[in-house]
């Protein structure tokens, strides 16, 4: 069994550089595969392995400077969610491309899951779901605003265009884990929006306490790993991924005519050239020899 542990937390790292070699060191003695991302203005990522492993991990990211308060979300899977294990630095550690945006500055209201059914049910509240189209596509929240954006970065300009649709509205934003309403709510702050609100924790925290009885989502959350989507009670959805386009299709997806494993889907078929498509086969056909070769 493997803990999955998802985080992100805003604090001033002057050198992150610095920082990786340690961390990606650790991750490989504590048997931990995943993401980290470090950048000036934080840290984020997702990781499994051993429960002790994680353990040991989270104990040394929370020694990090400014870093006691990081808090992360856990799940388990009985398959490794993750290859290998990878520690990158970038320029932000979720990009939306605001350098003047801070969240350690000041954020929306923070909405804990339990009440975020009640929120989101007023008439004068708007839903705005922050994630991109293909995570939208297979689940969000009742009567939730769908931007239809393909990256975090493009939030900006999609609010500057469809801000008057919101006037006089409360905004209540929401994301995967929170990470990105940390951004999008102090943006809109900066912008002169004055009700802004974000559900805690995020939509897996929401998946993970509100009964399915009581539930305002619809379809399943899509993550990044193995898993590819969960539902309810954070149990592994029914997704697969596409490694064409990295878009979750479904099992009858796989059926479809344009579906071939590692080279395209029906969303991806008409998005690349043949040249793509017999780049992909090649690829595919290495990753297969690599997994025979590892199991014989």
């Amino acid at each position: 069994m493997y803990t999955i542990a998802a985080l992100y937390h805003f604090t001033r790292f002057e050198d992150p550089g610095a920082l990786q070699p340690a961390l990606k060191e650790l991750c490989r003695a504590q048997n931990v595969q995943g993401t980290l991302l470090l950048a000036c203005e934080g840290i984020n990522g997702t990781i499994a392995g051993p429960r002790a492993g994680i353990d040991t991990v989270i104990r040394y990211l929370r020694a990090l400077p400014g870093c006691a308060d990081l808090e992360w979300k856990e799940a388990t899977s009985q398959d490794a969610p993750f290859g290998k294990m990878k520690v990158r630095v970038k320029r932000e550690i979720v990009t939306m491309g605001k350098p003047d945006v801070d969240p350690r500055a000041r954020v929306g209201h923070y909405v804990e899951a339990k009440d975020w059914n009640d929120l989101i049910s007023a008439p004068d509240v708007a839903v705005i779901d922050t994630r991109n189209d293909y995570e939208v596509a297979i689940g969000t929240f009742d009567g939730a605003v769908d931007p239809k954006t393909e990256s975090f970065g493009e939030f900006p300009a999609w609010w500057e265009a469809n801000k008057e649709r919101f006037h006089n509205k409360k905004i209540a934003m929401f994301c995967t884990g929170g990470i990105r309403c940390e951004k999008s709510t102090n943006y809109l702050l900066g912008q002169g929006v004055e009700d802004v609100y974000h559900l805690k924790g995020g939509i897996l925290k929401y998946l993970e306490e509100v009964p399915e009885d009581e539930t305002k989502w619809n379809g399943a959350c899509f993550v990044f790993d193995n898993r590819v989507s969960v539902e309810h009670g954070l149990r592994e959805g029914p997704h697969s991924l596409c490694h064409g386009c990295r878009r979750p299709i479904l099992p009858e997806d796989v059926k479809r005519p344009e579906y071939e494993a590692g080279v395209s889907c029906h969303r991806c078929f008409n998005e690349t050239t043949e040249s793509d498509k017999n780049r992909f086969r090649e690829r595919q056909k290495q990753m297969m020899l690599a997994k025979a070769r590892a199991g014989s």
